[in-house]
C-alpha cells in the first residue's frame, strides 16, 4: 500500500512539473452550494471591472463565460459588452444552465446566450473576442483537450483569462489542496498553442492569467 501511494504521488510531482494533464476536483461544484461564491462582498476581492480590463473587453464585444456556474459573472460581462455585444454562458451542468437563465430573465438581460457544453467540448461558436474561466479550471478533467476547443473558438487577437485561487489561501475557496498553481495552468495552456501576454496579481485572493493563440499580439482594438 505504501508503494502504491508513493508511486502515484510521484506520477503527481512529475505531471505536476511538466505541465500535463492532472487530477481534477472528484466532483464538480455543487449548484446548492452557489450562494457560498455569490456573497456581498465578492465584487471587493473578484473586482471584475479590472478583470475586464485586463482583457480589453468592451462595449460590443462577443465573448463566452465558462464554467459560469451561477451566472454571476455573466451578467457584468452582459452589461459591459451592451446590446451591441452578446456572451455566451456556458457551463456543463443543467442546473447551473437554469440558474443563469433565470437570472438573466430577472436582470432584463437580452445578450446572454447559454450553452450546455461537456467536460471536454465547451461547445462555443466561432470568432469569439474573450473567453474568461473564473474559478473553474482544477475541475477541469482533460485541460489540455478543452482549450484546443477554445483555440479554434477566438479569433485572432482574443484573449483567454483564466481567474482562481492561490496557494496562499484565502477567500471563499477550495481548499490548498484542491487549488492550482499559476505555474502549472501557464505551462498547459501554453502547450496547447497559447501565448502567455500577463500575469496579473491585482487580486487578493487570486491570481488573473491573460493568453492569445498562436502567439498572436494583444491589442485592446
Amino acid at each position: 500500500m505504501r508503494v502504491g501511494i508513493s508511486l502515484i504521488f510521484l506520477a503527481f510531482v512529475i505531471l505536476s512539473a511538466t505541465g500535463q494533464e492532472r487530477i481534477p476536483h472528484s466532483r464538480l461544484f455543487p449548484p446548492e452550494d452557489i450562494g457560498i461564491l455569490e456573497g456581498p462582498d465578492r465584487d471587493a476581492w473578484q473586482r471584475p471591472d479590472e478583470v475586464m480590463d485586463a482583457l480589453g473587453i468592451t462595449e460590443g464585444a462577443t465573448v463566452a463565460d465558462l464554467g459560469a456556474g451561477g451566472g454571476w459573472f455573466t451578467v457584468r460581462l452582459a452589461r459591459r459588452v451592451g446590446i451591441n455585444g452578446i456572451v455566451y454562458a456556458q457551463d456543463i451542468q443543467p442546473p447551473m444552465i437554469e440558474s443563469i437563465s433565470r437570472r438573466v430573465a430577472r436582470e432584463g438581460l437580452t445578450n446572454v446566450r447559454t450553452i450546455l457544453g461537456t467536460a471536454q467540448d465547451p461547445k462555443l461558436p466561432e470568432k469569439l473576442d474573450a473567453v474568461l474561466i473564473v474559478g473553474t479550471y482544477p475541475e477541469i478533467s482533460k485541460p489540455s483537450t478543452l482549450l484546443r476547443h477554445i483555440l479554434t473558438s477566438l479569433n485572432t487577437n482574443g484573449r483567454l483569462g483564466i481567474v482562481d485561487f492561490t496557494l496562499e489561501g484565502g477567500g471563499p475557496a477550495p481548499p490548498l489542496e484542491e487549488r492550482i498553481s499559476h505555474e502549472i495552468v501557464i505551462a498547459t495552456v501554453e502547450k496547447s498553442g497559447f501565448e502567455l501576454l500577463a500575469h496579473e496579481q491585482f487580486l487578493q485572493y487570486q491570481y488573473l492569467l491573460i493568453f492569445s493563440p498562436n502567439g498572436s499580439t494583444f491589442s485592446d482594438k
